[in-house]
């Protein structure tokens, strides 16, 4: 009897745009970046959880959508965070969400997520280089410039 398995093939193709991409270097350059590419219509509905792939430059390869959640939580699957971040051959990440209240103090459970993920990236060899949360009135809160990351 033969056992089959499936083959498995990954690839990842660089855009030319990246190279173009603005080089993220503050937290405001961040903020302002995610605010354009942030749902106005739902930023102060629902809490969201994205990435900001970086490559070596800090030049946003691309902004991911992780996962879209209720009124004051949102669940980040660790393995799918990782799964784009190692496919895409980031060596950078920021991480981001929003909290529809306004309120920009993290909260533990922020804290213990963004070091869950940042003890993960160390295998990868991947830096976490901020944590923003976002309030629906434009303001925002930087995990790096508030020195909790």
């Amino acid at each position: 009897m033969e056992h089959r398995v499936n083959e498995i093939q990954i690839s990842y193709r660089e855009k030319l745009s990246t190279l173009k991409s603005v080089s993220l270097t503050d937290s405001k350059k961040v903020a302002e970046l995610l605010f354009k590419n942030w749902d106005a219509r739902t930023i102060g509905a629902q809490e969201s959880f994205k990435i900001i792939l970086l490559n070596q430059s800090n030049k946003v390869k691309g902004i991911y959508p992780l996962s879209v959640g209720g009124i004051c939580t949102t669940l980040v699957d660790m393995r799918l965070l990782f799964a784009v971040v190692v496919k895409t051959l980031s060596v950078g990440i920021i991480l981001a969400h929003n909290h529809p209240s306004g309120q920009l103090k993290a909260s533990y459970e922020d804290k213990r997520l963004t070091q869950k993920i940042k003890e993960a990236a160390q295998f990868f060899d991947v830096a976490v280089l901020d944590h923003i949360i976002l309030a629906p009135d434009g303001r925002y809160y930087s995990f790096a410039d508030n020195g909790i990351l």
